[in-house]
């Protein structure tokens, strides 16, 4: 059914090939539902869909470019990419007049992960000296001055479905996940193999931001967004992705259930630029 979707945009979007392409970035950290990578190129996830989505319904191509996380930033400032979702303007290192940003499209969920499902919440704070799974180049702001001073240790990852099977295969007791990628990998493995989350780390919205550059068709791009978003297409593609379709409620007593108090002000963790 996911490449059934994604066909139809396909199909749809050979239509516009007079266009000029709208680029968009694929960091090669993400993960499945959020995005599959086979042979260099994406082709199936909730970012995949949305992504193709958007461009069909302005008009034109979608072409893909998969990036390292470092390098996200830079081929957006200079004009290689022309949209960059699932980011949120705090990750930015200086924001700027340089990009327009949509409404919020969708909700992430960090989590500390274990392969023990423990009977109380765990504070990293409290944990002794040991390795964490890390993904490569992403930021974790409240659990740097442990990194620093040397209680915890980043074990990185290319992406975050490889921390999780490090975790799985014993490399360490602890790692960070957001939840779409962990009840990903959950449900393939038996219920007694699975993984669980001790502690919520962040919650946060995210979105996509645009070049702000004449030669795109920027507005078109940002008021598709809110259609997408309003309408509940964006929705749709996450419950086809990860069957969730709860109250917002739901999802707040379920992650008031698992957070803790944060070591410090600033957010908790972040994708690095």
């Amino acid at each position: 059914m996911h490449l059934a979707w994604g066909a139809l945009l396909l199909i749809t979007a050979s239509g516009f090939a007079a266009e000029a392409p709208l680029r968009f970035a694929v960091t090669d950290s993400w993960a499945m539902p959020m995005v599959q990578i086979e042979d260099g190129q994406p082709t199936q996830g909730i970012l995949h869909d949305m992504m193709l989505s958007l461009a069909t319904q302005v008009g034109h191509p979608a072409e893909f470019h998969v990036l390292a996380r470092a390098r996200v930033q830079s081929a957006m400032e200079h004009g290689d990419i022309d949209v960059r979702c699932y980011a949120a303007q705090s990750w930015l290192p200086n924001p700027s007049g340089d990009y327009l940003w949509s409404i919020p499209l969708l909700f992430q969920r960090d989590l500390l992960v274990s392969t023990q499902n423990l009977p109380a919440l765990v504070l990293p704070a409290n944990l002794p000296l040991q390795n964490i799974g890390t993904v490569l180049g992403y930021s974790y702001p409240s659990l740097q001055p442990l990194f620093d001073n040397g209680q915890l240790q980043r074990d990185d990852a290319r992406n975050q479905e490889q921390v999780l099977e490090k975790l799985l295969a014993g490399r360490y007791q602890y790692a960070v996940s957001n939840q779409w990628t962990l009840d990903w990998f959950n449900h393939k493995l038996m219920p007694d193999r699975q993984l669980h989350g001790v502690a919520v780390l962040q919650e946060q919205n995210v979105g996509c931001y645009v070049r702000n550059d004449p030669k795109l068709p920027v507005q078109r791009i940002l008021r598709t967004l809110v259609k997408m978003k309003m309408s509940g297409e964006i929705d749709g593609i996450i419950k086809l992705y990860t069957g969730i379709n709860e109250p917002p409620d739901a999802a707040q007593n379920r992650s008031q259930a698992l957070t803790v108090r944060p070591l410090a002000p600033a957010p908790a963790i972040a994708p690095a630029p």
